[in-house]
Protein backbone atom coordinates (compact mmCIF):
# COMPACT_ATOMS: atom_id res chain seq x y z
CA UNK A 1 0.00 0.00 0.00
CA UNK A 2 1.20 3.88 -0.79
CA UNK A 3 1.62 5.49 2.18
CA UNK A 4 2.33 8.84 0.36
CA UNK A 5 1.07 10.70 -2.37
CA UNK A 6 -2.49 9.41 -4.10
CA UNK A 7 -0.63 10.03 -7.77
CA UNK A 8 2.76 10.59 -9.80
CA UNK A 9 3.65 13.45 -12.00
CA UNK A 10 6.59 13.95 -13.47
CA UNK A 11 7.12 18.17 -14.32
CA UNK A 12 10.13 19.58 -15.95
CA UNK A 13 12.29 22.52 -16.03
CA UNK A 14 14.83 23.95 -19.23
CA UNK A 15 17.32 22.04 -19.03
CA UNK A 16 16.85 18.21 -20.43
CA UNK A 17 12.76 18.41 -21.19
CA UNK A 18 13.59 15.32 -23.95
CA UNK A 19 14.85 13.46 -20.68
CA UNK A 20 11.78 13.72 -18.98
CA UNK A 21 9.79 12.96 -21.40
CA UNK A 22 11.37 9.80 -22.49
CA UNK A 23 10.89 9.01 -18.36
CA UNK A 24 7.20 9.81 -18.65
CA UNK A 25 6.81 7.73 -21.93
CA UNK A 26 8.58 4.74 -19.63
CA UNK A 27 6.12 5.02 -17.14
CA UNK A 28 2.79 5.23 -19.43
CA UNK A 29 1.99 9.09 -17.98
CA UNK A 30 2.78 12.37 -19.35
CA UNK A 31 4.96 15.29 -18.55
CA UNK A 32 3.13 17.65 -16.12
CA UNK A 33 1.84 21.02 -17.46
CA UNK A 34 4.26 23.47 -15.73
CA UNK A 35 5.31 26.93 -17.72
CA UNK A 36 8.97 28.13 -16.08
CA UNK A 37 10.82 31.05 -18.05
CA UNK A 38 12.02 34.65 -17.26
CA UNK A 39 11.37 38.08 -16.61
CA UNK A 40 12.78 40.88 -18.57
CA UNK A 41 15.00 41.34 -15.95
CA UNK A 42 16.39 37.87 -16.03
CA UNK A 43 14.41 36.73 -12.87
CA UNK A 44 13.02 33.04 -13.25
CA UNK A 45 9.23 32.60 -13.11
CA UNK A 46 7.00 29.04 -12.58
CA UNK A 47 3.65 28.30 -13.33
CA UNK A 48 2.30 25.21 -12.07
CA UNK A 49 -1.29 24.74 -14.47
CA UNK A 50 -2.46 21.74 -12.62
CA UNK A 51 -3.02 20.05 -8.55
CA UNK A 52 -0.48 18.70 -7.46
CA UNK A 53 -1.93 18.51 -3.74
CA UNK A 54 -1.31 15.07 -2.05
CA UNK A 55 0.67 14.02 -5.50
CA UNK A 56 4.36 12.18 -5.60
CA UNK A 57 6.17 14.38 -7.44
CA UNK A 58 9.43 13.80 -9.79
CA UNK A 59 11.34 17.41 -10.93
CA UNK A 60 13.62 16.06 -13.49
CA UNK A 61 16.49 18.95 -13.92
CA UNK A 62 19.95 18.01 -14.22
CA UNK A 63 22.19 21.24 -13.31
CA UNK A 64 24.32 21.66 -16.61
CA UNK A 65 25.05 24.61 -18.78
CA UNK A 66 24.02 26.98 -18.20
CA UNK A 67 24.52 26.19 -14.50
CA UNK A 68 23.54 28.64 -12.31
CA UNK A 69 20.34 29.29 -14.45
CA UNK A 70 19.42 25.71 -14.66
CA UNK A 71 19.72 25.51 -10.75
CA UNK A 72 18.02 28.39 -9.65
CA UNK A 73 15.53 26.60 -11.78
CA UNK A 74 15.25 23.26 -9.89
CA UNK A 75 14.94 25.32 -6.66
CA UNK A 76 12.07 27.70 -7.45
CA UNK A 77 10.47 24.50 -9.00
CA UNK A 78 10.92 22.78 -5.58
CA UNK A 79 9.84 25.45 -3.59
CA UNK A 80 6.53 26.14 -5.54
CA UNK A 81 5.87 22.27 -5.70
CA UNK A 82 6.35 22.38 -1.73
CA UNK A 83 3.82 25.55 -1.28
CA UNK A 84 1.41 23.55 -3.16
CA UNK A 85 1.03 21.44 -0.68
CA UNK A 86 2.92 18.88 -3.07
CA UNK A 87 2.82 15.29 -1.11
CA UNK A 88 6.48 14.24 -1.63
CA UNK A 89 9.59 16.17 -3.83
CA UNK A 90 11.79 14.08 -5.66
CA UNK A 91 14.84 16.09 -7.25
CA UNK A 92 15.77 14.22 -9.86
CA UNK A 93 19.11 15.22 -11.23
CA UNK A 94 20.85 13.27 -14.01
CA UNK A 95 24.06 15.69 -13.97
CA UNK A 96 24.71 17.22 -10.62
CA UNK A 97 26.93 20.10 -11.15
CA UNK A 98 29.17 21.81 -9.16
CA UNK A 99 30.14 17.91 -8.30
CA UNK A 100 33.82 18.73 -8.78
CA UNK A 101 33.95 21.26 -5.85
CA UNK A 102 33.69 18.46 -3.16
CA UNK A 103 36.60 19.15 -0.82
CA UNK A 104 39.12 21.83 0.04
CA UNK A 105 41.89 21.22 -2.72
CA UNK A 106 43.91 24.16 -1.40
CA UNK A 107 43.41 27.14 1.35
CA UNK A 108 40.20 28.97 1.17
CA UNK A 109 38.59 26.56 -1.37
CA UNK A 110 34.81 26.78 -1.19
CA UNK A 111 33.04 23.03 -0.83
CA UNK A 112 30.38 24.70 -3.53
CA UNK A 113 29.21 20.36 -3.65
CA UNK A 114 27.69 20.89 0.00
CA UNK A 115 25.91 24.12 -0.80
CA UNK A 116 23.81 23.04 -3.41
CA UNK A 117 23.07 19.79 -0.71
CA UNK A 118 21.85 22.12 1.65
CA UNK A 119 20.14 24.74 -0.51
CA UNK A 120 18.38 21.39 -2.32
CA UNK A 121 17.34 20.48 0.89
CA UNK A 122 16.32 23.58 1.99
CA UNK A 123 14.25 24.60 -1.27
CA UNK A 124 12.23 21.70 0.25
CA UNK A 125 13.26 18.26 -1.69
CA UNK A 126 12.56 15.04 0.44
CA UNK A 127 14.86 13.20 -1.98
CA UNK A 128 17.20 13.05 -4.48
CA UNK A 129 17.55 10.60 -7.15
CA UNK A 130 20.68 11.63 -9.32
CA UNK A 131 23.57 9.53 -11.35
CA UNK A 132 27.43 9.08 -10.87
CA UNK A 133 28.43 11.59 -9.04
CA UNK A 134 31.84 12.95 -8.86
CA UNK A 135 32.82 11.52 -5.52
CA UNK A 136 30.33 9.15 -3.84
CA UNK A 137 30.53 11.07 -0.93
CA UNK A 138 28.40 14.16 -1.85
CA UNK A 139 25.51 11.75 -0.94
CA UNK A 140 26.45 12.13 2.68
CA UNK A 141 26.28 16.22 2.21
CA UNK A 142 22.42 15.76 1.76
CA UNK A 143 20.45 15.79 5.13
CA UNK A 144 17.91 13.40 2.68
CA UNK A 145 17.62 10.05 1.05
CA UNK A 146 20.06 10.51 -2.18
CA UNK A 147 19.66 7.35 -4.80
CA UNK A 148 22.75 7.38 -6.30
CA UNK A 149 22.79 5.23 -9.91
CA UNK A 150 25.07 4.02 -11.70
CA UNK A 151 25.70 4.36 -15.30
CA UNK A 152 28.90 2.03 -16.01
CA UNK A 153 27.01 -1.07 -16.09
CA UNK A 154 25.23 0.67 -19.30
CA UNK A 155 28.36 1.62 -21.11
CA UNK A 156 29.76 -1.85 -19.76
CA UNK A 157 27.10 -4.02 -21.52
CA UNK A 158 27.89 -2.09 -24.67
CA UNK A 159 31.68 -2.83 -25.09
CA UNK A 160 30.71 -6.51 -23.78
CA UNK A 161 29.19 -6.64 -27.04
CA UNK A 162 30.84 -4.77 -28.93
CA UNK A 163 34.64 -6.74 -27.80
CA UNK A 164 33.01 -10.11 -27.20
CA UNK A 165 35.69 -12.79 -28.27
CA UNK A 166 38.44 -10.57 -28.11
CA UNK A 167 38.73 -9.93 -24.42
CA UNK A 168 42.60 -10.89 -24.58
CA UNK A 169 43.13 -8.15 -27.09
CA UNK A 170 41.35 -5.52 -25.15
CA UNK A 171 42.48 -3.25 -21.74
CA UNK A 172 39.90 -0.72 -19.61
CA UNK A 173 42.42 2.07 -18.99
CA UNK A 174 41.99 5.35 -16.34
CA UNK A 175 42.44 8.50 -17.48
CA UNK A 176 44.30 9.17 -13.96
CA UNK A 177 45.20 7.89 -10.33
CA UNK A 178 42.14 8.97 -8.85
CA UNK A 179 39.91 6.89 -11.30
CA UNK A 180 41.35 3.50 -11.08
CA UNK A 181 38.42 2.15 -8.57
CA UNK A 182 36.30 3.36 -10.95
CA UNK A 183 38.12 1.41 -14.43
CA UNK A 184 38.50 -1.70 -11.89
CA UNK A 185 35.12 -2.48 -11.49
CA UNK A 186 34.38 -1.16 -14.91
CA UNK A 187 37.26 -3.83 -16.93
CA UNK A 188 36.01 -6.46 -14.68
CA UNK A 189 31.89 -6.40 -16.51
CA UNK A 190 33.95 -7.01 -19.17
CA UNK A 191 36.52 -9.10 -18.08
CA UNK A 192 39.44 -7.26 -19.61
CA UNK A 193 42.80 -6.00 -17.74
CA UNK A 194 43.03 -2.51 -16.85
CA UNK A 195 46.23 0.34 -17.27
CA UNK A 196 46.57 3.66 -15.78
CA UNK A 197 47.69 7.10 -17.25
CA UNK A 198 49.79 9.01 -14.83
CA UNK A 199 49.27 12.47 -15.14
CA UNK A 200 49.66 15.54 -13.34
CA UNK A 201 47.63 18.83 -13.37
CA UNK A 202 49.67 22.22 -13.57
CA UNK A 203 46.64 23.76 -13.69
CA UNK A 204 42.40 23.73 -14.26
CA UNK A 205 41.40 22.00 -17.11
CA UNK A 206 44.99 21.36 -18.03
CA UNK A 207 47.05 17.62 -17.85
CA UNK A 208 49.88 16.25 -18.84
CA UNK A 209 50.81 12.65 -19.09
CA UNK A 210 54.12 11.42 -17.62
CA UNK A 211 53.17 7.88 -17.59
CA UNK A 212 51.45 4.63 -18.66
CA UNK A 213 51.35 1.86 -16.38
CA UNK A 214 50.18 -1.53 -17.80
CA UNK A 215 50.17 -3.17 -20.42
CA UNK A 216 48.65 -1.55 -24.55
CA UNK A 217 50.61 -2.44 -27.12
CA UNK A 218 48.53 -3.56 -30.06
CA UNK A 219 45.71 -3.46 -27.73
CA UNK A 220 42.23 -2.28 -28.15
CA UNK A 221 41.87 0.57 -25.55
CA UNK A 222 38.92 2.19 -23.77
CA UNK A 223 39.33 4.97 -21.82
CA UNK A 224 36.97 5.37 -18.83
CA UNK A 225 35.76 8.51 -17.17
CA UNK A 226 32.68 10.07 -15.12
CA UNK A 227 32.61 13.30 -16.91
CA UNK A 228 34.45 14.71 -19.97
CA UNK A 229 34.31 18.34 -20.00
CA UNK A 230 37.29 20.75 -21.86
CA UNK A 231 38.02 16.87 -23.25
CA UNK A 232 42.11 17.90 -22.46
CA UNK A 233 42.40 14.58 -20.21
CA UNK A 234 40.78 12.37 -22.29
CA UNK A 235 42.59 13.13 -25.77
CA UNK A 236 45.48 13.56 -24.28
CA UNK A 237 45.26 10.67 -22.86
CA UNK A 238 44.19 8.83 -26.03
CA UNK A 239 47.17 10.40 -27.71
CA UNK A 240 49.43 8.71 -25.18
CA UNK A 241 47.51 5.26 -25.80
CA UNK A 242 48.66 5.57 -29.88
CA UNK A 243 51.95 6.65 -29.78
CA UNK A 244 53.24 4.08 -27.00
CA UNK A 245 51.64 1.49 -29.60
CA UNK A 246 48.05 1.05 -28.31
CA UNK A 247 45.76 -0.38 -31.91
CA UNK A 248 42.41 1.15 -31.18
CA UNK A 249 41.47 4.10 -28.77
CA UNK A 250 37.69 4.47 -27.60
CA UNK A 251 36.23 6.61 -24.49
CA UNK A 252 33.23 6.92 -22.39
CA UNK A 253 31.77 8.86 -19.83
CA UNK A 254 28.77 8.65 -18.37
CA UNK A 255 28.31 12.79 -18.31
CA UNK A 256 29.19 14.44 -21.31
CA UNK A 257 29.85 18.02 -20.42
CA UNK A 258 31.78 19.22 -23.66
CA UNK A 259 32.21 22.64 -22.87
CA UNK A 260 35.13 25.24 -24.75
CA UNK A 261 36.87 23.13 -27.26
CA UNK A 262 35.80 19.48 -26.25
CA UNK A 263 34.31 19.06 -29.94
CA UNK A 264 37.03 20.30 -31.60
CA UNK A 265 39.63 17.78 -29.45
CA UNK A 266 37.55 15.24 -29.96
CA UNK A 267 36.96 16.19 -34.10
CA UNK A 268 40.78 16.03 -34.32
CA UNK A 269 41.78 13.32 -31.91
CA UNK A 270 42.42 9.74 -32.18
CA UNK A 271 39.52 8.44 -30.72
CA UNK A 272 37.36 6.19 -32.76
CA UNK A 273 34.55 6.59 -30.67
CA UNK A 274 33.05 8.25 -27.42
CA UNK A 275 30.57 6.95 -25.77
CA UNK A 276 28.19 9.17 -23.41
CA UNK A 277 24.49 9.09 -21.37
CA UNK A 278 22.05 11.18 -22.02
CA UNK A 279 22.29 12.95 -18.42
CA UNK A 280 23.10 16.10 -20.21
CA UNK A 281 21.84 16.98 -23.49
CA UNK A 282 23.83 17.17 -26.48
CA UNK A 283 23.44 20.57 -28.60
CA UNK A 284 23.19 19.64 -32.14
CA UNK A 285 26.71 21.63 -32.57
CA UNK A 286 27.56 18.65 -30.13
CA UNK A 287 25.91 16.03 -32.49
CA UNK A 288 29.18 14.50 -34.01
CA UNK A 289 29.56 11.08 -35.72
CA UNK A 290 32.02 10.61 -32.90
CA UNK A 291 30.17 10.17 -30.41
CA UNK A 292 27.55 7.80 -29.57
CA UNK A 293 24.93 8.53 -27.38
CA UNK A 294 22.91 5.87 -24.84
CA UNK A 295 19.76 6.45 -23.16
CA UNK A 296 19.02 5.86 -18.83
CA UNK A 297 15.53 7.46 -18.96
CA UNK A 298 14.82 3.61 -18.66
CA UNK A 299 16.74 3.13 -15.55
CA UNK A 300 15.70 6.39 -14.07
CA UNK A 301 12.04 5.80 -15.14
CA UNK A 302 12.59 2.34 -13.22
CA UNK A 303 13.70 4.04 -10.15
CA UNK A 304 11.06 6.41 -9.88
CA UNK A 305 8.63 3.45 -10.23
CA UNK A 306 10.65 2.13 -7.64
CA UNK A 307 10.23 5.07 -5.36
CA UNK A 308 6.78 5.76 -5.61
CA UNK A 309 5.89 1.85 -4.91
CA UNK A 310 8.26 2.53 -1.76
CA UNK A 311 9.83 -0.40 -2.76
CA UNK A 312 13.66 -1.35 -3.11
CA UNK A 313 15.88 0.98 -5.80
CA UNK A 314 19.08 -1.05 -4.35
CA UNK A 315 18.95 -4.01 -7.34
CA UNK A 316 19.64 -1.02 -9.80
CA UNK A 317 23.02 0.25 -8.40
CA UNK A 318 24.49 -2.68 -9.72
Amino acid sequence: MIAHGNNIKIFTANSNPAFAQAIADKLGTKVGDAQVGKFSDGEIFVNINETVRGADVFIVQSTCSPVNDNLMELLIMIDAFKRASAGRITAVIPYFGYARQERKAKARDPISAKLCADIITTAGADRVLTMDLHAAQIQGFFDIPVDHLLGAPILANYYKEKFAGKEADTVVVSPDLGSVTRARKFASKIDVPIAIIDKRRPKANVSEVMNIIGDIKDKNVILVDDMIDTAGTIVNGAKALKDRGAKSVFACCSHAVLSGPAIERISNSVIEELLVLDTVPLTPEKQIDKIKVLSVAPIFAEAIDRIYEDVSVSPLFD
